[in-house]
C-alpha cells in the first residue's frame, strides 16, 4: 500500500526552531568545535565594535562551572529601542530572530567592515543556550533581559543609570544539544590573544574563573609581536629565523591588508590568515594572492640580480618553504563559505593582495639586500632539497624494499656511549689513518669511520651516482639522521661530526670533497653547528728535549723564529699522511679535547657560499679557471 503525502504532512520550523532541529547547519556540529564556536560568535560581534573604533575593551569570562561564558564589550551597546516595523526591541528582535542584524547595508557608517554578517551569530548562541542574559548600557542606562533556548523569559528590564557604554552577553549552552558542555580555557585563551593581535591596541581579558587564572592581552605592534611569538615557537623545533627583519606591510587599496612575513630554516610553510578578525583556516581567495604576490616578487629579484642557480628549477613551493605568514584583510562584503567561515570565496581579493603584495616585497628586497639574499640561499637550498628527495625517491622505487634496512657500516668502530650527547663521529681519510684513530681514540665516546681515497665530487654526480656511493652510504648509515628531504637532526647518532684529513692538499680536497656532501644533502648538520675540521698537524719539531707540532709551513716558520736563539740545533719531520702517526701522538696532538684544535664549519652568507661552490665543485671549468687566476697572486708556494 502506498503511503499518502500531502500537504498536510509539510512542516514549517518558525523562528528558532531550525537552529535547534539542525544545529550543525550554523555551527558546523555539536561536538567541541561547535560549542566553542558559540563563543566566537559572541566575540566577534564584540571586535566588529572594536575593529569600527567603538570598542578598545573586551572582557570574557569562563565561569567556575567551566560550562558558561560571559563575553563584555564597552562598545556602543545595542540597541534597545523599539523596531519600528516588528515593535520589539532591536535587543530582542537581535536575539531572536534569524537574519536580524545592523551590518547588512555595506554603505552604512555604523560597521565599515565586520565579522558578523548574516545576522545569524547571536540569535544562534541564544537558540542554542539553556540560558542566556543580555545586559546593554547606554544612553546614560542599564537595560536586561533573559532568554532560554531562544525565547524570552523576561521582558527588556531597565536596570537604573549606568556609566559608561557596551553589551555584556551571559550564555549556558544547552545540554539536550550538546553532548559536553565542558569549554576548554587553554583554546579561549589562544583565540584572545589572537584577537589582540589583529587588533593592536585593543585590551583583552581573560579571567578563567575555572583555574583562577587572569590574562590580560594588549599588543601594540599587532602582527608584528604575533610573527614575533610564531618565529620563536618555531626555533625550538628548527625553525630558527634565517633573516632578522620581517617584512611588513599595511595598505589599503579598497582592501585594508596587514602582512608580516619572515623566512625560517623549518621546512614547512605556515600561513595563517584572517578576515575582518575572523580565522579562515581553509584559506581562500586573499591566501592565493599573497602566494602569487610573493612568488612574483621574489621571482622577479632573482632574475633582477641573476641569482638563479644553474641546472635547477625554483618552484613557488622552494620559495615559500620555510615562510611564516600571518595575513589579515578587511572588507566591507565578505563573502564565506558558510557559517563556520572557513574560507573567504571574493574573487576581487585575489588581485587586491597580490597588486598590494607583489610590488611592496619586491621593494623591500631590493632595498634590503643582505636580507634578500639570505633568503634566496634559504629558497636555492629547499629546490636542492627538493630535487635530491625526487631522486631518491626514484632510486629507491628501483632499488626495492632492502635498501632501507639499516646496518652500521663494517668498518665503522663505533663508540661506547649509548647517547648522541657527549660522542663524536670522526670521518678519516684512509685505512692507514684510521687504524691509528682507533688505537689512539677514547673508546667510549669517539667513533671512527675510515673513508678509502677521495670521496666522490656530489656537485658533478647526478644523485643517483651519490646514492651508489659505497662511501658516501655508509657515512649516511653511520650518521643516522638521513639526507636530503628526509634529514631529522634528531636522529643524529652523534653530538659531533669531526672531518680528520691529513694536513696537505690532498687532505684539504678530501676535506672539500665531504663539506660539499655535506651542505648539498645534509645542510641541517652545518646550521645545527654539528660539522668540525679537526687540525692535524703537518711538521713535528724537536729542539732538544721540547716538541712543537706545526699545522702548516707559516706555523713551522713561528715555532722556529722564536727559538732561534737555542742551542739545540731542530730536528724537522713532515708528516706525510695521518697514517705516519703513532697512535699516542694522534691522541696528544688531533683526538685529546684538552689539547686538539677543532675549526667548526659555520655559512655566513649562504648565497656567496652556494656560489663558490658551484664555481669550484661543479661542471663549468671556466668558474674554476677564473677563480684562480683572480687569487693567483695569493698562491706562495703550491704543494705539489
Amino acid at each position: 500500500m502506498t503511503a499518502t503525502y500531502t500537504a498536510k504532512d509539510i512542516t514549517v520550523l518558525e523562528g528558532l526552531e531550525p537552529v535547534r532541529q539542525r544545529p550543525g547547519m550554523y555551527i558546523g556540529g555539536v561536538g567541541s568545535a561547535g560549542l566553542h564556536h558559540l563563543v566566537w560568535e559572541i566575540l566577534d560581534n564584540a571586535v566588529d565594535e572594536a575593529m569600527n573604533g567603538y570598542a578598545s575593551e573586551i572582557d570574557v569570562t569562563l565561569h567556575s562551572d567551566g560550562t558558561s561564558v560571559t563575553v563584555a564589550d564597552n562598545g556602543r551597546g545595542i540597541p534597545v529601542d523599539k523596531h519600528p516595523k516588528h515593535k520589539v526591541s532591536a535587543l530582542e528582535l537581535i536575539l531572536t530572530t534569524l537574519h536580524a542584524g545592523g551590518k547588512f547595508d555595506t554603505g552604512s557608517a555604523n560597521y565599515k567592515t565586520s565579522g558578523g554578517l548574516h545576522g545569524v551569530g547571536a540569535s544562534v548562541v541564544n537558540a542554542l543556550s539553556k540560558e542566556l542574559v543580555a545586559t546593554v548600557k547606554r544612553d546614560g542606562h542599564a537595560w536586561q533581559q533573559s532568554f532560554s533556548r531562544g525565547k524570552p523569559k523576561t521582558k527588556l528590564e531597565p536596570l537604573g543609570p549606568a556609566r559608561g557604554t557596551g553589551t555584556t552577553v551571559y550564555f549556558h549552552p544547552d545540554p539536550t544539544i550538546f553532548p559536553r558542555t565542558e569549554f576548554d580555557p587553554a583554546l579561549i585563551r589562544e583565540r584572545l590573544e589572537i584577537v589582540s593581535y589583529l587588533h593592536r591596541g585593543v585590551r583583552v581579558t581573560f579571567d578563567d574563573q575555572l583555574n583562577r587564572l587572569k590574562h590580560t592581552f594588549r599588543h601594540e605592534q599587532g602582527l608584528a609581536d604575533y610573527l614575533k611569538k610564531l618565529i620563536e615557537q618555531g626555533a625550538s623545533t628548527g625553525g630558527k629565523p634565517v633573516h632578522d627583519t620581517p617584512f611588513l606591510l599595511s595598505k589599503d587599496n579598497g582592501l585594508r591588508i596587514e602582512l608580516a612575513l619572515q623566512w625560517t630554516e623549518s621546512t614547512t610553510e605556515q600561513l595563517r590568515s584572517y578576515v575582518n578578525g575572523i580565522p579562515t583556516p581553509a584559506g581562500g581567495t586573499h591566501e592565493n594572492g599573497l602566494r602569487a604576490g610573493v612568488g612574483k616578487a621574489l621571482r622577479n629579484y632573482i632574475d633582477t640580480h641573476n641569482l638563479a642557480p644553474k641546472g635547477i628549477n625554483l618552484t613557488t613551493d622552494d620559495m615559500r618553504e620555510g615562510f611564516v605568514g600571518i595575513l589579515s584583510v578587511f572588507m566591507t562584503d565578505p563573502q564565506f563559505q558558510g557559517q563556520t567561515k572557513d574560507r573567504l570565496n571574493n574573487p576581487q581579493a585575489q588581485a587586491q593582495v597580490d597588486s598590494a603584495v607583489r610590488p611592496a616585497l619586491e621593494h623591500w628586497l631590493n632595498h634590503n639586500r643582505t636580507t634578500a639574499d639570505a633568503i634566496v640561499a634559504r629558497i636555492v637550498l629547499a629546490a636542492r632539497a627538493r630535487e635530491a628527495s625526487r631522486a631518491a625517491h626514484q632510486q629507491v622505487t628501483r632499488r626495492g624494499a632492502d635498501a632501507h634496512r639499516l646496518n652500521l657500516p663494517g668498518k665503522l668502530a663505533d663508540c661506547l656511549h649509548p647517547r648522541a650527547d657527549g660522542s663524536e663521529l670522526f670521518i678519516v681519510e684512509g685505512d692507514s689513518a684510521g687504524g691509528s684513530a682507533k688505537q689512539g681514540r677514547d673508546r667510549t665516546h669517539q667513533a671512527i669511520l675510515p673513508l678509502r681515497g677521495k670521496v666522490l665530487n656530489t656537485e658533478q654526480a647526478t644523485l643517483s651516482k651519490v646514492l651508489e656511493n659505497k662511501e658516501l652510504a655508509d657515512l649516511v648509515t653511520a650518521l643516522g639522521c638521513g639526507f636530503g628531504k628526509n634529514f631529522d637532526l634528531s636522529r643524529l647518532r652523534y653530538q659531533r661530526v669531526i672531518l680528520l684529513a691529513d694536513a696537505d692538499s690532498d687532505g684539504n680536497h678530501i676535506t672539500t670533497l665531504l663539506l660539499t656532501f655535506l651542505y648539498r644533502h645534509m645542510p641541517g648538520l652545518i646550521s645545527a653547528g654539528k660539522v668540525f675540521i679537526a687540525q692535524p698537524p703537518l711538521y713535528r719539531i724537536d729542539l732538544g728535549k721540547e716538541t712543537h707540532w706545526a699545522q702548516d709551513d707559516a706555523d713551522r716558520d713561528r715555532i722556529l723564529t722564536q727559538h732561534a736563539r737555542s742551542r739545540a740545533q731542530p730536528e724537522i719531520v713532515r708528516f706525510k699522511g695521518l697514517g705516519e702517526m703513532m697512535p699516542k701522538v694522534l691522541w696528544e696532538t688531533t683526538l685529546n679535547p684538552r689539547t686538539r684544535r677543532l675549526l667548526r664549519v659555520e655559512i655566513v652568507d649562504a648565497l656567496q657560499t652556494d656560489r663558490v661552490i658551484g664555481d669550484l665543485m661543479g661542471k663549468d671549468p671556466s668558474a674554476r679557471l677564473r677563480f684562480i687566476m683572480e687569487r693567483a697572486p695569493e698562491a706562495q708556494e703550491l704543494d705539489v
